[in-house]
């Protein structure tokens, strides 16, 4: 059993990458990887993407070379790129939560918020409680200033995530946007408890301070 288990999840890694998988051995694909990685690690992102290309020029419409360059396009910017890249990953696998979320990231950088809306909401009609969409989502409905709908993704989450500190920065600066000025400030000084280094908190209860003085 193990045995044939073992073939069938290699013939899923397989897959991501692409039927002609010969043409380039294990070795070389593992080497552009590795090497990859640790150009990212030092922010060199122009040799990061350089390693991995020999993988994508073999496998251009494969899964898991697009995912890389769709993320190391992103970290260098070029978000159009980076957007290409998903795209293709997402049409290898359409219901892949990973590119869809990666996705969401060049959109959130160049203010594309009703664009990440609906990537969200789509990601939640088959996983409804994935956090880094609902928190995507979240802030992409507050920055539309859709606040109630955005309350609702909050209230939602914080019900299974009751301390969670950036759940609880976005109901702050929520109450904060819809004027309820005393109650943002309460739940920025409980989140300074949780997290006591938390900027957006202490910039919020600065301001306020200022204010009063």
């Amino acid at each position: 059993m193990r045995g044939r288990r073992g073939k069938k999840l290699l013939g899923v890694i397989l897959l991501l990458f692409s039927p002609f998988l010969l043409s380039l051995s294990y070795e070389d694909i593992k080497e552009a990887y590795h090497k990859s990685y640790q150009y990212e690690s030092v922010q060199d992102y122009d040799n990061a993407i350089k390693a991995i290309m020999p993988v994508y020029d073999k496998f251009p419409e494969a899964y898991t070379p697009n995912l890389r360059l769709g993320w190391l396009y992103y970290l260098k910017g070029k978000y159009a790129n980076s957007l290409y890249h998903y795209e293709k990953a997402m049409k290898v696998s359409p219901y892949s939560i990973e590119a869809k979320l990666g996705y969401t990231l060049p959109l959130l950088a160049q203010g594309k918020f009703a664009q990440v809306e609906k990537v969200c909401y789509n990601i939640l009609s088959f996983a409804p409680y994935n956090y880094y969409a609902n928190y995507r989502l979240a802030l992409s409905l507050r920055k539309q200033k859709k606040l109630d709908s955005a309350m609702k993704v909050v209230i939602k989450m914080l019900a299974v995530y009751p301390t969670d500190v950036q759940f609880l920065t976005e109901l702050a600066l929520l109450k904060m946007a819809a004027g309820k000025e005393k109650e943002a400030t309460s739940i920025f000084r409980d989140i300074l408890i949780l997290d006591p280094e938390n900027v957006t908190a202490r910039e919020y209860l600065n301001k306020g301070d200022k204010d009063t003085n």
